[in-house]
């Protein structure tokens, strides 16, 4: 006989009338006025948004883990249902701190038989360093915590999953409603729909309140995996929204139990950490699992209450999926209440009954008891084998999971229904559980719904209507003392002014590169190359294979012609110099996209987008290679631009800066030493070739008329401050930069670069003083080369200085010797 249809999904827009919901009444009205085709239109500029700033983006060159998308049509809840769930899901918070707090205490409910042992000590996330033997912990372990939710055929919601580790989805949810408000303006009109900005100003206020009583201005860290992880995007929008610091594990040390963070101007400490990690990876002298990762000593900090970690490490044990089937007679136990909120059917299979029940039911899904991140439940043969495998049937438990209600989604001009998970977060203020008034709506299957959420998929936005006239409540006002003033520089992780100095010097680099390959096309797009520009193009070889243009140098001489378009092609080609470069810098943009304005991010990945898929289809094609570096070019000086309007002049802004001059000055010191090598009677040619790299021809044109002569033209490009790009310009720069950076205590960076500074103005007065300038421009190359180390030393010595996190100096046999807090240590 074939099996009995199952219920009906529930449609969220439609009752079963076949009429329309009143809540989805004027979003449809909208939507009906737009005129054909226009939704699909509104999907199309919605993905576009995503991929170009949003949780899609990416550069050239990036992985692309985070493709979620956003559908356009939102999820709409009724004030009076959202109100209900409010309610359940604070409820259902209130109660797993309470679990938390007796497992990781006295442990009456293990002593009970209100939880078994087996969901508790063999779960990875329970963590022994923090059980207090007989004393509940002394402050909350809940901070923020998530549902996951499906809606079932008869309209009730259950959670599928609690999230107590590090739920993601808020940053999402967030930028959901950013884009979804840009991108469709008109459907917001008339509606009443919740904001989601209080919901943020009430953790800002709470996480203000939860640092150490005696900080009268406590600091906030974010606590991510960092660049690396698909969640990484999310965490930089929550310390935005936030207001915190975002820090990596490398960027903290725990210094006399107080835990600091690492910049460049010494130690500052950090009160309040908002961890994004689980918490067996927070500290490797608690936890093997941790590895060489986390920050040592991290735990002990905390236990001695010098830093509040939220949530808590060890929160993690609330998740286990088997913790469900007991929540009903726990709630009653400790709240003394009815479970508002019920868990998907679950049984916990280490009970004989439960395992009897599931080998004679259909429908049942088996699943790790204890981890909630695991995927999508086995089936009863898979569960079977398991079980006979390891003998542990309390390893495992058991669930039905009810038909998920479906949700209309935009296909193609089509709009389809699709089932529907909704994740709702909540966070304690101090005082009560504040419930996020939107959420994350998961678009898939019920099984794919299940486990932690993915790197990609689609999402939608949440609507929660407010009823008529209802208050918009915000936090109660804070009261600190005046803040002192602060404008330093330094206040930068080390870790940060390291990709923002690399940053600068791999865009710099690409701007040089472009420039060689169009001076170079110039010269041999003929075919034939004047006895004149010979020089010229042996000058432009050695430059390119300096630059990193592979068998650039060995295409020297006669057969330059027809061997340099080669090697130019090369390059642009997948493992090519430029290609390279390109992602270098797409990497680095990543990897300091929460130090960049938005109009900044946008700058760097559209106009890289641009010139990497030109540079990829160029071929071998000398025309459209030449293209391609007019949009390198206006790539690199638009970042150029943006910086200089967009950033404050502070530490990011003069790293960022450093690492550009630092490039450039090296650059133009190996470009005049090769363009000069060459003998007295031809260099002429090789001023040209400079001032042309230089971008000085119009400037010296309008100095000096049509004379070329060396001293003239080598003061324009080595020794004129007041020339963007002459060596000169650069020198001061960086010794203007590091200056600043370094304060008054240190002053052997400043003082190398004026010395570079003074050699350059040497260089210059070297060859106007001689009776014979072209024979004393000849002889300058050693001089230059010499400057190029020079140059390349600094480069190396600010690395060691700023970037270096090396362990503090530790003094043998001195008693009583407090540690200085300086640099990257």
């Amino acid at each position: 006989m074939p099996d009995a249809p199952g219920p009906a999904p529930l449609d969220e827009m439609v009752d079963g009338r076949g009429g329309v919901r009143p809540h989805w009444r004027h979003l449809l009205g909208i939507l009906g006025g737009m005129g054909e085709g226009m939704l699909a239109e509104r999907a199309r500029r919605l993905d576009r948004a995503f991929e170009d700033e949003g949780m899609a983006g990416v550069l050239p060159g990036a992985r692309k883990e985070a493709a979620w998308r956003c559908d356009p049509l939102p999820l709409v809840l009724p004030a009076g249902e959202f109100a209900a769930l409010e309610a359940a899901i604070a409820q259902r918070a209130r109660l797993l701190e309470a679990v938390l707090g007796d497992l990781y205490g006295p442990q009456t409910l293990l002593a009970d038989g209100l939880v078994p042992p087996d969901l508790v000590f063999p779960n990875p996330a329970f963590m022994r360093p923090c059980h207090r033997e007989g004393m509940a912990p002394a402050t909350p372990m809940l901070h923020l915590y998530a549902a996951d939710l499906l809606r079932g055929p008869d309209g009730r919601w259950r959670v599928l999953a609690d999230r107590t580790t590090a739920p993601a989805g808020l940053g999402m949810a967030r930028e959901n409603r950013r884009l979804l408000g840009r991108v469709m303006p008109e459907a917001f009109r008339g509606a009443q729909v919740r904001s989601m900005r209080p919901f943020f100003d009430v953790w800002q206020d709470a996480l203000q309140r939860l640092a150490p009583p005696e900080r009268s201005d406590p600091a906030i860290a974010l606590l991510t995996r960092g660049t690396h992880h698909p969640r990484w995007f999310e965490d930089m929008l929550l310390s935005r929204e936030l207001s915190c610091a975002l820090v990596e594990c490398g960027d903290l040390s725990v210094r006399g139990g107080t835990l600091h963070l690492k910049t460049l101007q010494g130690l500052q400490r950090v009160d309040v950490l908002l961890s994004r990690l689980e918490g067996m990876m927070l500290d490797p002298l608690e936890t093997t699992e941790a590895g060489t990762s986390g920050v040592p000593g991290l735990l002990d900090a905390a236990r001695g209450g010098a830093v509040r970690i939220l949530n808590a490490p060890g929160a993690g044990l609330a998740e286990a999926p088997g913790l469900a089937a007991f929540l009903p007679a726990l709630a009653q136990r400790l709240l003394g209440e009815d479970l508002l909120l019920p868990s998907v059917e679950t049984l916990w299979l280490g009970d004989p009954v439960a395992r009897a029940r599931v080998a004679q039911e259909e429908g049942w899904r088996v699943r790790s008891a204890t981890d909630g991140a695991a995927p999508a439940p086995l089936p009863l043969d898979s569960w079977a084998h398991a079980i006979s495998a390891e003998s542990r049937p309390g390893a495992h438990a058991a669930t039905r999971l009810p038909v998920a209600s479906l949700v209309p989604c935009v296909a193609g001009d089509v709009l389809e229904p699709r089932p529907l998970a909704l994740r709702v977060f909540a966070i304690f203020d101090g005082a009560g559980w504040r419930v996020l008034p939107g959420g994350l709506a998961r678009i898939g299957d019920a099984e794919s719904l299940g486990g932690a959420l993915p790197p990609r998929g689609l999402s939608k936005d949440v609507w929660v209507l407010a009823e008529e006239g209802e208050d918009i409540i915000g936090p109660a006002a804070m009261q600190f003392p005046p803040l002192p003033i602060r404008r330093q520089p330094g206040a930068l992780p080390s870790r940060v002014a390291d990709n923002l100095f690399w940053l600068g010097r791999y865009t710099e680099r690409l701007e040089r590169a472009a420039r060689l390959v169009r001076a170079t096309q110039a010269r041999i797009s003929r075919g034939v190359i004047l006895p004149r520009e010979a020089a010229e193009v042996a000058a432009l070889a050695r430059c390119l294979a300096q630059a990193g243009f592979a068998g650039a140098e060995e295409a020297m001489g006669s057969a330059a012609a027809q061997a340099l378009p080669g090697v130019i092609a090369a390059g642009m080609r997948e493992g090519g110099t430029m290609l390279a470069l390109a992602d270098r810098i797409a990497t680095l943009t990543a990897m300091v996209r929460d130090r960049l304005t938005a109009d900044m991010h946008a700058t760097f990945t559209l106009t890289l987008r641009t010139a990497r898929a030109e540079m990829a289809q160029a071929g071998d094609g000398l025309e459209a290679i030449s293209r391609a570096m007019i949009s390198v070019l206006r790539f690199a000086t638009a970042v150029a631009g943006v910086a200089a309007e967009s950033m404050v002049r502070g530490g990011a802004w003069l790293f960022l800066d450093l690492g550009r001059r630092i490039e450039r000055a090296q650059a133009i010191a190996h470009e005049v030493g090769f363009a000069l090598d060459q003998p007295p009677g031809r260099i002429e040619g090789g001023l040209r070739l400079i001032l042309e790299l230089c971008d000085s021809i119009i400037t010296y044109r309008s100095r000096y008329l049509t004379i070329l002569q060396p001293a003239p033209a080598l003061d324009l490009v080595l020794a004129d401050e007041s020339n963007p790009r002459a060596l000169a310009f650069q020198l001061a720069a960086i010794r203007r930069g590091l200056a600043e950076v370094a304060g008054t205590e240190d002053r052997a960076l400043p003082e190398e670069a004026a010395a570079l500074l003074a050699e350059a103005d040497a260089l210059v007065a070297h060859v106007l003083a001689s009776p014979d300038q072209a024979i004393a421009s000849a002889g300058l190359p050693p001089r230059l080369e010499d400057m190029a180390g020079r140059i390349a030393a600094l480069s190396d010595a600010v690395t060691r200085r700023y970037f270096a996190l090396l362990p503090a100096a530790q003094t043998l046999g001195i008693e009583g010797a407090a540690p200085a807090l300086r640099g990257a240590a």
